[in-house]
Parts: structure tokens; C-alpha cells; sequence
């Protein structure tokens, strides 16, 4: 199991890669969401906001109105940050959960 501080550190290199990446999605990802990331096997949580192919303001603690909720283990969600885990089979095998509309769904797919 990993620790906290290492989700919060993998959380802030997707972060990083995603903001790297960002004048290229911009313009396919028109996005403006609150983000929970809920680790259920740390009983933890952190909170941002998906803006414009960034992931900013991210911070400890849960956001129970959060638009966009991602749920997983310490493990699993540092090996979708290191590109270990694949998203559409880790939805399938219910590794991840993923609650979102319809739309933002499609939109957040552009992301990965």
C-alpha cells in the first residue's frame, strides 16, 4: 500500500504532465470541473479543479460536491499516473470508479 504522501505526489506529477501537455488538449478538452480524488484504502481524499487540460489547485481533504470523482487504491492510482494501468481496463475491472456526466466523460477521455 502506498502512503499519502506519495498519492499526493503522484497526484501533483499527473499535474505537472497534464499542464505540460495543455496548449496542445486546450482547445479539444473545454473543461471547468471540480475534481475529488477519493484513495479508499487510505480513508483519504484530494481535491482540484480540471480547468482548460490543467489539473490546479490541488489540495488535501475531500470535496463531497466535486463535479467530477475519481475512487481507487494508493497502488492502483499511482500505477495509472506512472502509465502502468490502463484506464478502460481498469474501469472494467473496477479498479478505478469514475463519477462524472455523460458529457464529461467523453470530454475527460481526450485527457487520457
Amino acid at each position: 500500500m502506498a502512503s499519502v504522501d506519495e498519492c499526493r505526489q503522484a497526484l501533483h506529477d499527473l499535474a505537472a504532465r497534464l499542464d505540460a501537455n495543455a496548449d496542445r488538449v486546450r482547445d479539444r478538452v473545454n473543461l471547468d470541473r471540480t475534481l475529488a480524488c477519493r484513495i479508499t484504502d487510505l480513508k483519504t481524499a484530494f481535491h482540484g479543479r480540471l480547468r482548460d487540460g490543467r489539473l490546479i489547485d490541488l489540495t488535501d481533504g475531500d470535496d463531497p460536491q466535486a463535479k467530477v470523482a475519481l475512487s481507487t487504491t494508493s497502488d492502483d492510482l499511482l500505477a495509472l499516473v506512472r502509465g502502468e494501468l490502463d484506464v478502460p481496463k481498469a474501469l472494467a475491472a473496477r479498479r478505478i470508479a469514475i463519477s462524472a456526466n455523460p458529457f464529461d466523460l467523453l470530454k475527460l477521455r481526450k485527457l487520457l
